[in-house]
């Protein structure tokens, strides 16, 4: 393994975030655009943790602050104990790997000619490389597309050639930012069972993630809105713990329903066709407005369990009506 600094060894936590703020200059007169606002995060050694939100949630800016690309309006980060702001961050670079959203490979060059582009850049030896290579081209299974160009890659093998690269230095922590955006299922799945294998052998993993099917896959996450912490937790206790009220209306006619649904106004905090039912994610007190509406268009309301999506959905819309009001206040 790559070398890791002295502090490393006397910290539980592989990352952590205290009150973290990024504003950027949205030119002049204007207000700063706030990127990330107080964010507070710990992700423990071995995990797979992940950041979850929609666009402009903060995701981005907040992995690249962890990597020291970005400095900080104000607060702390630390990588296995590091400050990659201060004297001495440099020392991150060895310990850490990332796999940024953007293309990060040179496009004209073979899948073997990035993997020994970046062995340099690493200082790799020869001997050290070509075993690592060796390994990377298995759990990766590009072995047979060593020649191809990585700009004729498919998206998913593009994302696993990325994550090669990244690793060939064995990282202690990976970052990964929406690396299945654009992926098919099938890459995307594989890509899944890579994480789980490295994260299996200690290593820590923080990936950036909009979709609710990857979001549960993670060992514990944070959920992100316009760069500040809704909840924290293991996905399936989050769901579990959920205050709200999540039904499914049976029966009527459904398209109709869901228009009707508009007039409930405040408080229905999500609605989606759920095959021939039509579900939905709501405040406690709507039960009975939910319920009449139902039976007055002949079909039932019947009580389901939340999910984590119920979740999400949920607080992206209770957060939003925070922020409205807030706003309104102001004016």
């Amino acid at each position: 393994m790559s070398a890791q600094p002295e502090t490393a060894a006397r910290t539980e936590h592989a990352v952590e975030v205290s009150a973290l703020v990024r504003d950027f200059s949205a030119g002049r007169r204007k207000p700063p655009v706030h990127a990330v606002r107080g964010l507070s995060l710990q992700v423990h050694k071995g995990e797979i943790f992940g950041l979850v939100g929609p666009d402009g949630a903060g995701k981005t800016t907040t992995l690249r602050m962890i990597a020291g690309l970005i400095t900080p309006t104000s607060g702390t980060v630390r990588v296995l104990g590091v400050d990659p702001f201060a004297r001495g961050g440099h020392q991150v670079r060895h310990v850490l790997g990332l796999v940024p959203q953007d293309q990060s490979l040179y496009g004209d060059l073979s899948v073997a000619e990035n993997l020994a582009f970046f062995g340099e850049l690493f200082g790799l030896s020869r001997k050290l490389f070509a075993e690592r290579r060796a390994r990377l081209l298995e759990i990766t299974r590009l072995g047979d597309f060593t020649e191809r160009r990585a700009q004729q890659l498919s998206g998913g093998m593009y994302k696993k050639l990325s994550v090669a690269c990244a690793l060939l230095h064995q990282p202690e922590v990976l970052l990964l930012d929406e690396p299945t955006n654009g992926v098919d299922p099938v890459s995307r799945r594989e890509l899944w069972q890579l994480l789980y294998e490295l994260a299996g052998r200690g290593m820590t993993v923080v990936v950036s993630t909009p979709y609710m099917d990857e979001a549960v896959r993670c060992h514990r996450v944070t959920l992100l809105s316009e760069g500040q912490v809704l909840r924290e937790g293991e996905p399936n206790a989050l769901a579990r713990g959920f205050d709200g009220l999540v039904a499914e209306i049976v029966g009527g006619d459904r398209e109709r329903i869901h228009q009707a649904l508009a007039s409930i106004g405040e408080g229905l905090l999500a609605s989606s066709p759920a095959g021939v039912r039509l579900r939905v994610v709501a405040e406690r007190s709507l039960e009975p407005r939910l319920r009449e509406l139902a039976v007055s268009e002949g079909a039932e309301l019947v009580s389901a369990a939340p999910d984590f999506e119920d979740l999400f959905l949920a607080e992206l819309e209770r957060a939003r009506a925070r922020s409205a009001q807030q706003t309104g206040k102001a004016a």
